[in-house]
């Protein structure tokens, strides 16, 4: 069989980053950028004030105090979004909002809390020093420097810096898009009532949710019976031929029974460009990788905490680090083992476990098989343990995966 680590390697030569697009705004979140951002404008870009109050000339309120305070008559009245910006006369007042350019020949902004409020003649009650609550042109961003650099992912601080910038796209590395197949005559769509020897499908919900998570595209996320005409219509549906797809996701179908889809459209011998492998692990033992056309293909086994495990062990990193973001594996951490456990010789095995964070302890979560789902939905790391142990004691140190990072 092969090992987990080879078989890691072979779906990272299969999956590959796609060129650099440039996107609108919006679609650009959450993605890394592909080429760094410069300024082509200052930020402000004008002086404006800081405050709602009255722009001055500090030499005129120099003397103001809360028992003397000093008069100005208001010449003008300055809201924000006023394009022409007047000239303040020596022994006036204009009356101004925050982010309203501030009127040449101002020097401070006296808040509208250290005034009387009045719009005709106002009193002053504070002095304040030249440059008070003056917001200078440029003072956050000079015209022509880098604010953004490639590699970085765009956060919505981000968005909102292009966006002032005056930017309506970004060149990023976009979102690897997958396409998810969940297999099997069995499987009907929820709300509907089940027949006898029917379930209902959830690889393919779970699947396409953890592709999201990943950061990934789903195209879609479809259920196809055992046959082999339908699955190849979904195939043409979605222009895998095309290049519309650049990974498909198929679950179950790939196991050594008769009724084996996806083995009956790739052929069981990797004659059609897929290769079915048995893989030294438990859950998720029958994998298959290959290509379809230009699209990549990850056949993951049916049961559902094979197919999910079997996500997390090789898909999700490899699609992370196509699309550029963070942190791709998930965190590896040393915990305590809180409970004797046995493994399989021969496999590595991931179980499903709690971990606590506080303590450093972790504890097994569930039976191993791979039916049972109700564990992992709840469970927040995976225990690896190595192919060659077969029983951990107590208090043994044992590597997880920490799903929640």
């Amino acid at each position: 069989m092969r090992s987990v680590e080879e078989h890691q390697r072979a779906v990272a030569e299969l999956i590959h980053p796609r060129p650099p697009v440039t996107v609108a705004l919006p679609d650009a979140e959450g993605l890394v950028l592909a080429a760094d951002v410069t300024a082509p404008i200052s930020l402000p870009v004008f002086d404006n004030s800081g405050m709602d109050g009255y722009a001055v000339r500090a030499d005129d309120v120099a003397a103001a105090t809360a028992d003397n305070p000093v008069r100005l008559p208001v010449a003008e009245d300055i809201p924000a979004g006023r394009t022409d910006v007047p000239t303040l006369e020596p022994g006036t007042a204009h009356r101004i909002m925050t982010g309203a350019p501030v009127p040449f020949g101002a020097d401070g902004v006296v808040p509208v809390e250290a005034t009387d409020g009045a719009v005709d003649v106002v009193a002053i009650s504070a002095a304040i020093a030249r440059g008070r609550h003056i917001r200078r042109a440029g003072g956050d961003v000079a015209q022509g420097a880098t604010v953004l650099w490639a590699g970085q992912v765009v956060t919505p601080p981000a968005v909102g810096l292009a966006a002032a910038l005056g930017l309506a796209e970004l060149t990023v590395r976009p979102r690897q898009r997958v396409l998810v197949i969940s297999t099997g005559s069995e499987l009907i769509r929820p709300g509907i009532p089940l027949e006898p020897g029917q379930i209902y499908e959830s690889n393919g919900v779970m699947l396409a949710a953890a592709v999201r998570e990943s950061g990934a595209e789903v195209v879609a996320a479809v259920t196809v019976a055992d046959d082999t005409a339908e699955f190849t219509a979904v195939l043409d549906r979605y222009g895998v031929a095309d290049g519309a797809v650049d990974l498909i996701i198929t679950s179950g179908g790939v196991s050594a029974g008769a009724y084996e889809v996806v083995k009956d459209v790739f052929g069981r011998d990797g004659d059609q460009g897929v290769d079915f492998v048995k893989v030294a692990m438990q859950p998720g033992m029958p994998q298959g990788i290959g290509r379809v056309g230009e699209a990549a293909i990850v056949t993951l086994p049916g049961n559902p905490v094979s197919a999910q495990v079997s996500f997390e062990v090789f898909v999700r990193p490899v699609l992370r680090h196509a699309m550029d973001l963070p942190a791709p594996e998930r965190p590896r951490r040393t915990a305590v083992l809180s409970e004797k456990l046995t493994s399989p010789a021969g496999r590595r095995q991931f179980r499903r476990g709690l971990l606590d964070h506080e303590t450093g302890t972790v504890t097994n979560y569930g039976p191993p098989a791979s039916h049972h789902l109700r564990y992992l939905a709840s469970a927040n790391c995976l225990l690896d343990i190595a192919d060659e142990v077969t029983e951990l004691a107590v208090g043994t140190p044992v590597e997880v995966w920490d799903l929640t990072g």
